[in-house]
């Protein structure tokens, strides 16, 4: 196996590794929100388990991508079309696929520090968290819906009640409510991030909402679940499930209105589509930040 350290660390694209601690911040706001007081320990173990299965994820996507010949085609931008590391020789496939399998590693030793500490309550979310890990890019983008699904389910309900579990011993319905907003987000993100790829993608055997339907109606859809993700946070304050202060999320909604505008109008253009990229990512990323953040203020 070939590659500079630097190498490894970048095969993670650590620029995008930020998205796990917001999440869990969510999950961790929540129990805050409920009890007045965190395990820092906990929350700093279920942080490193997340980071790697996040890692986990790009390295084995760069792998299988790269063993396909999707890398071949594909047109690389910031937000899309991977480390771009495989292609350039900077690191072997073998290399990846090590990297990705150690970091899951990491992710499976903390999952059995909590299975030990709580008991076999962290399956109903550790489980498939693992296993959307495993089987993400091989198999899941073959299918339209779980494809548009699973990046949502791993990054919200998954990681957002992992956290809450491994702090709290439970879980609860309140904190799930909490996990739908970066849950809608996070796929949203990803349905996005495929538009550059999606010639490259159907050359390669993906089967996708993108690759099913093309890029005018997965705009209405990625518009659709933006719109879905404020309503939820309204709809949850509107009936007492989350606080108050969580308004604070709706900071960010004249950037998302913006962003499905530009995409509304623009999702075929890839010049113009990639500063649109940008902004997903900032919305992506803020609005579960400020969720957090009235979550700990109530």
């Amino acid at each position: 196996m070939r590659g500079a350290l630097t190498d490894y660390v970048q095969e993670t694209r650590p620029q995008f590794l930020i998205l796990t601690p917001v999440c869990c911040l969510v999950g961790a706001a929540s129990v805050y929100w409920k009890n007045g007081a965190i395990n820092l320990l906990y929350l700093a173990i279920a942080l490193v388990g997340g980071i790697a299965a996040h890692a986990a994820v790009n390295a084995l996507n760069d792998y299988h991508d790269y063993i396909s010949g999707l890398d071949l085609h594909t047109t690389t931008t910031p937000f899309s079309g991977g480390s771009g590391l495989l292609p350039a020789g900077r690191l072997s496939a073998t290399a990846a696929l090590v990297l990705g399998a150690a970091c899951l590693g990491v992710t499976l030793v903390v999952g059995v520090f909590f299975l030990v500490v709580h008991g076999p309550g962290l399956l109903w979310v550790g489980l498939p968290g693992v296993l959307l890990v495993v089987l993400y890019t091989k198999y899941i983008t073959r299918s339209p819906i779980l494809c548009l699904l699973a990046p949502g389910l791993g990054f919200g309900p998954c990681m957002v009640l992992g956290t809450y579990f491994v702090l709290q011993g439970s879980y609860d319905l309140n904190a799930a409510v909490a996990s739908l907003i970066p849950g809608f987000l996070v796929s949203n993100l990803l349905l996005l991030n495929q538009f550059p790829d999606i010639e490259a993608d159907r050359i390669a055997g993906r089967r996708h909402l993108l690759v099913l339907c093309g890029q005018n109606k997965c705009a209405l859809v990625y518009a659709a679940i933006a719109m879905l993700t404020y309503a939820s946070i309204i709809v949850a304050v509107a009936l007492k499930l989350l606080p108050v202060l969580v308004l604070l999320a709706l900071l960010t909604f004249p950037l998302a209105l913006k962003t499905i505008q530009g995409v509304l109008r623009n999702n075929e253009q890839l010049t113009v589509l990639i500063p649109l990229l940008g902004r997903n990512v900032a919305y992506t990323l803020a609005t579960p930040f400020l969720l957090a953040m009235g979550l700990f203020m109530s």
